[in-house]
């Protein structure tokens, strides 16, 4: 396709989205952050949470002293928090190994903490104007449907070729890189759409409509094609919330862990969702007594301790959470202490109510405390 890059260059300045705060820069590190931010995460949001996080951490010198509680916690509502440690990691290893600049090169920026193949190649292309492709989702169904690409894009051989084509269709004008790669990300999210796109509407013309192999064989919503996933294998815990005053129980989650590095409630481990149970079973949740949950989700020091301290538990509300490859039922217990029980370990710790914004907070976690009126919503606002 001869004519791709400057019909989809042509394509953007008419039908592109324009003004985005990410678009017209050149510095590395606030392409970086956009970047990172935008996977998996809805543009509507970033336009939201992207300023914030710049003015909070404008440089990646301030970005890399920063504590990384500080970082989760501006991260708080995004989801994928592995992104925000990575952020974290990637900027100390930005100054340690690269005297605080990113390098252009798109393979020594793959070596960086977080930075795959794709997203170095965007930022090579925005801040350095490098001839480096991407190959994002939307690119990936962009490029399967105009050449009409059999075989699921997960596999190795169909993405490979995928790559290759993405490097093919690159302008020679290296100058023409930045509105080159944003037109293909808008493209694909606003034109060339996994569900409803505009060649299957009579509203708009696609400028690709002569080209395209998947419109031309009647084949647009069934490439690219996907491999079948397994159903989302579903969980229970328990977790426990214990006020003592204006004060909850947290514990900082294991960084590996999902939500790694946030602070949330103390839990049980999880278990699998028994369905269609006929009577309820002698370890059903609902026979709990506070020892019982005391047991599950605290460490054995101070275990006796702390229920001379507290009242009879209450069942509270079971929060369902949908993460990408799995759900979780979280089953909340209420327990009030009239005592603030000292614990050894520093990832259980009593954080005032009105400082709960100073932690990274998972989201479900987050709207229960404000639900229930633990915090107002401004407490948890940073």
């Amino acid at each position: 396709m001869k004519y791709f890059a400057n019909k989809l260059i042509a394509w953007h300045g008419k039908d592109g989205r324009q003004g985005l705060p990410w678009q017209s820069i050149r510095d590395s590190y606030a392409v970086w952050v956009s970047e990172i931010m935008l996977q998996q995460t809805q543009v509507a949001t970033v336009l939201e949470r992207y300023p914030r996080f710049m003015k909070r951490f404008p440089t990646v010198k301030k970005l890399a002293a920063a504590p990384l509680d500080d970082i989760l916690a501006e991260w708080a509502g995004l989801g994928y928090y592995s992104r925000a440690r990575n952020l974290h990691a990637c900027a100390k290893q930005v100054m340690e190994e690269f005297g605080g600049q990113f390098p252009s090169d798109p393979l020594l920026l793959e070596q960086l903490k977080g930075i795959g193949r794709s997203t170095a190649g965007a930022i090579a292309a925005f801040a350095f104007h490098e001839r480096a492709p991407i190959l994002d989702a939307n690119v990936k169904r962009i490029l399967a449907r105009l050449f009409g690409i059999e075989g699921a894009i997960q596999e190795k051989a169909v993405n490979d070729q995928l790559w290759l084509l993405a490097k093919k269709l690159l302008p020679k004008n290296a100058v023409d890189m930045p509105v080159y790669t944003q037109a293909l990300m808008d493209f694909g999210a606003t034109w060339c759409t996994s569900r409803k796109p505009v060649c299957l509407s009579d509203l708009k013309k696609c400028p690709f409509a002569k080209e395209c192999q998947a419109s031309l064989s009647d084949q647009v919503l069934l490439l690219p094609r996907k491999a079948v996933k397994a159903k989302s294998p579903e969980f229970d815990c328990d977790m426990l919330l214990l006020r003592h005053g204006d004060s909850v129980l947290l514990q900082k989650r294991p960084e590996k862990a999902i939500w790694g590095g946030l602070w949330s409630l103390p839990e049980s481990a999880w278990r699998p969702k028994e369905k269609n149970s006929a009577t309820p079973s002698e370890e059903d949740p609902i026979h709990l007594t506070t020892k019982d949950l005391f047991k599950l989700v605290l460490p054995d020091e101070k275990r006796a301790t702390a229920l001379k301290t507290c009242q009879p538990m209450e069942r509270g509300p079971e929060i369902k959470h949908v993460f990408t490859h799995r759900r979780l039922w979280m089953q909340i217990w209420h327990v009030s202490s009239s005592d603030t029980v000292k614990f050894s370990s520093d990832n259980l710790k009593w954080i005032p109510l009105r400082q709960l914004g100073k932690y990274g907070l998972p989201q479900p976690i987050k709207l229960l405390l404000q639900g229930l009126s633990l915090a107002r919503g401004d407490d948890l606002k940073n």
